[in-house]
């Protein structure tokens, strides 16, 4: 079985930053051609994006992907819903997790898997404004370290 690389086009930093991620899951998404030519061009946005779950189904909110330059009258919507592909399984035990306080699903990241586009989701619980704290003070003690430790060898 061949090895399938991961291209990445874009992430969710922001994501990492308000939220603890507790679980992942790799979905597909459904897409026109035209939007496939834009992200191979590497553009796309999903600071801004969201998920919801209606009627069974996955759908990802505010997920820019522009329109492509030689597309002309195919182009569709750069913030049009998209439709994710998860398996049913998947879908009814994110939805059970979400119906437990604080918890909601957020894009992760957005990468070629071989020549599909997948998206990286996540099921997240928010983050307090100590907790933020905390982690940026971890950051700024880590960098302080490997500065000094980087010091120490020549």
């Amino acid at each position: 079985m061949a090895k399938q690389t991961k291209k990445l086009i874009a992430n969710n930093k922001k994501a990492y930053h308000d939220y603890f991620i507790e679980d992942k899951y790799e979905a597909g998404i459904s897409l026109a051609g035209t939007e496939v030519k834009s992200l191979r061009m590497g553009r796309c946005s999903v600071k801004e994006a969201f998920i919801r779950i209606e009627k069974g189904e996955v759908y990802v909110y505010n997920m820019h992907i522009p329109a492509y330059e030689k597309g002309n009258i195919f182009n569709k919507d750069p913030l049009r819903v998209r439709k994710l592909l998860l398996h049913k399984s998947e879908i009814r035990k994110i939805e059970g997790q979400i119906a437990q306080k604080g918890y909601t699903v957020v894009p992760l990241s957005v990468y070629f898997s071989g020549s599909l586009v997948k998206v990286e989701i996540g099921l997240a619980k928010g983050k307090k404004l100590y907790d933020k704290r905390q982690d940026i003070a971890k950051k700024d003690q880590r960098r302080e370290a490997e500065r000094k430790f980087k010091n120490l060898q020549f």
